[in-house]
């Protein structure tokens, strides 16, 4: 790929504009365009129903973005990842902006995005380190701009790190744990569940041991954990049930037991719906 300087009236950018490979484009996270621009007059970029995802960053200046009925400010040190099947229309104000972008897209990115959203992330919020995406999008830009025979899969290592720190900005928790005695009990709780996950177990029981109220105990372990009391449980006993599966010649009814789940029938409905394969299949697949 070449990178093309674009010069008009209202911007001076230096972009890339990306073709995948037929397979990157069927199966990886793929890159579509990267690039910087510079404002040289107020200006409105508008768009929709665009097969892509936008992460953009504004490096200087400051302007606005109009997405989901929704006007966000925005200035130097903000980011903005959106759904750009979606409507949505920026606008440099008179403190003329320079950004950063990568347009990209892959046959996840939907579900990604759900995610983001449903762990409270935002079209647009204020970066806790933003060199740390100029630097990631810059290797990007690096990447597109080489002829590397293995380009697509770097360019998808980059899409998955920026990924990865959008997910990671977008958590916050419903509020801070306050003192160092809330984190401790957690933790006790989180240790108890992970020698404890053969017996039966359930919030009335942590709550009457811990001496902490149930819904209290619901709020603050999701808080520090991103998971919830039943489904961390949960998580423990499949992982237990696969090493068995794996290593031991237990029957169904015998690993339904050894991980605290005493009806067999129940263990392998739940088990299919985690692995997406019954425990006999999973057994026979490894």
């Amino acid at each position: 790929m070449e990178s093309s300087l674009f010069l008009s009236n209202q911007v001076n950018s230096k972009r890339i504009l990306y073709t995948p490979s037929v397979f990157a484009n069927t199966n990886l996270i793929h890159l579509q365009e990267v690039g910087t621009l510079t404002a040289l007059k107020p200006h409105t970029s508008k768009r929709e129903n665009l097969a892509s995802y936008l992460f953009f960053l504004v490096k200087n200046g400051s302007g606005s973005l109009d997405y989901e009925g929704r006007v966000y400010p925005l200035f130097a040190g903000d980011c903005v990842f959106l759904d750009c099947q979606k409507s949505y229309s920026h606008h440099t104000d008179d403190d003329l902006w320079s950004l950063s972008w990568a347009h990209f897209y892959g046959p996840n990115m939907n579900g990604i995005y759900k995610k983001y959203t449903e762990r409270s992330g935002n079209p647009c919020f204020r970066a806790r380190d933003i060199c740390v995406y100029e630097t990631v999008l810059s290797e990007l830009y690096t990447i597109a701009d080489s002829n590397s025979y293995v380009r697509d899969m770097k360019i998808y290592e980059k899409l998955t790190a920026l990924l990865t720190l959008l997910m990671e900005e977008s958590w916050k928790p419903v509020s801070p744990l306050r003192g160092s005695s809330a984190r401790r009990d957690l933790q006790d709780i989180k240790e108890y569940l992970d020698e404890h996950y053969q017996e039966k177990l359930s919030l009335d029981i942590l709550a009457e041991r811990f001496y902490i109220n149930k819904f209290y105990l619901t709020r603050l372990f999701k808080n520090q954990f991103g998971l919830s009391v039943n489904n961390y449980l949960l998580q423990v006993r499949i992982t237990h049930a696969k090493q068995l599966l794996r290593f031991s010649s237990l029957s169904i009814e015998e690993i339904s037991r050894e991980c605290g789940l005493n009806d067999a029938n129940y263990f392998s409905r739940i088990f299919k719906k985690v692995e997406q394969m019954t425990p006999g299949d999973f057994r026979r697949l490894w």
